[in-house]
């Protein structure tokens, strides 16, 4: 996910405008704290789990089918000395997994992307959907939603040394890079109409449009930005604040699922807890040099 190949082994900084905070590019995750949290998190008694068909299917058949990703740096990422994927989002899909299963270890993977996130699940290949994954009303058409677990908004990305790009603002007539299948392209629609937008299959793709030259900025949701800025040597920014509508994440089920209610009861559990706190810290604050943790969103 960085903006280059390599990372450099001095520690730079860059001002995150949306808060005024410092980051260290390339600082790794803490792997024996994430451990220890996810190890620790609260496991469903028989009541709770009988409530819910949908986690007494995955209970009876011992496995949770996830659909996610392994190359986001803060959300979901391989570590691949151990086998082990963490991150926000991979936390909390483990610690759903220990919930009901006892053991957060007991998940098996199916990567998804922006454009086949749906999919898996009208197929039923997978038991929920865990990857930024933003609740629109068309996904909603297919799809149910439990959350938001968290939100953001869009963020625009360029070259260190791009002076003409300030903001979304100037990105009229410019060359300017989004997902295909995520909201960016109805969010460059309509607050840079002007941009002459191209649309990639993912996200790495459009980092390395950006990275050659190919592309003038990147837009994005900015947590996906802070995230290759994470991994990145300094030579990419942020270029003004976030901008446009919450961007809310949700946890993708099947169309009617009473996982909805379940999961949602989760998250309820694991904020007042402090679970989530402790988790954004680990997998994103301490890796941006964010102090402030953010306030969940509210549940429905």
């Amino acid at each position: 996910m960085s903006i280059t190949s390599l990372l450099k082994s001095t520690v730079a900084a860059l001002a995150v405008a949306a808060s005024g905070s410092l980051f260290a590019q390339g600082t790794p995750l803490d792997a024996a704290a994430f451990d220890a949290l996810v190890a620790q998190g609260p496991v469903a008694d028989a009541a709770t789990i009988a409530s819910s068909t949908w986690a007494t299917k995955i209970k009876q058949a011992g496995t949770l089918r996830l659909g996610g990703t392994q190359t986001s740096n803060l959300f979901s990422l391989l570590n691949e000395k151990d086998g082990r994927i963490r991150g926000f989002d991979a936390g909390l899909a483990q610690l759903i997994t220990r919930y009901i299963l006892g053991d957060a270890t007991r998940y098996q993977l199916t990567q998804v992307n922006s454009s086949t996130r749906e999919q898996v699940l009208l197929n039923d290949q997978v038991d929920m959907v865990f990857a930024t994954y933003s609740i629109t009303p068309a996904r909603a058409e297919k799809i149910s939603f439990a959350g938001p677990y968290y939100t953001s908004q869009a963020g625009v990305l360029v070259k260190a040394n791009n002076k003409a790009i300030q903001s979304y603002g100037d990105l009229g007539g410019k060359k300017v890079a989004t997902q295909a299948g995520s909201t960016g392209p109805a969010i460059l629609a309509q607050h840079a109409p002007k941009a002459a937008v191209q649309e990639f299959q993912t996200h790495q793709e459009a980092l390395d449009a950006l990275r050659q030259g190919r592309v003038d900025a990147y837009v994005t949701d900015h947590t996906l930005l802070l995230n290759a800025l994470s991994l990145g040597s300094g030579d990419a920014k942020l270029a003004g604040t976030p901008f446009g509508a919450q961007d809310p994440y949700g946890i993708g089920l099947p169309k009617g699922s009473d996982g909805v209610a379940f999961i949602n009861a989760f998250l309820k559990k694991i904020e007042t807890d402090g679970t989530w706190a402790k988790l954004w810290t680990v997998s994103i604050g301490q890796r941006t040099g964010s102090t402030a943790v953010p306030t969940p969103p509210a549940l429905p």
